[in-house]
């Protein structure tokens, strides 16, 4: 990661980082997965990009919600 996440003047990055590792929680969970190899397969994701745009407002969204985005994407 590279600076910091700001949506309209405001420090969210901590946030966003919770949310990443909520999610990852949750899909490393899901398909009875190791953290770490999750992590990286989301890292590789259109969700995983769409999370990091601030616009799209994907980090405002439940971490469940954004786990389905992804399984939607890659199932």
């Amino acid at each position: 990661m590279k600076g910091k996440y700001i949506y309209r003047g405001q420090d969210i990055t901590l946030d966003v980082l919770m949310k990443i590792e909520h999610v990852v929680r949750i899909l490393s969970e899901r398909e009875g997965r190791e953290f770490d190899d999750m992590y990286q397969d989301f890292l590789g994701s259109k969700t995983y990009a769409a999370l990091k745009k601030m616009e799209s407002l994907l980090w405002a969204e439940s971490a469940e919600f954004i786990a389905d985005e992804y399984d939607r994407e890659t199932h």
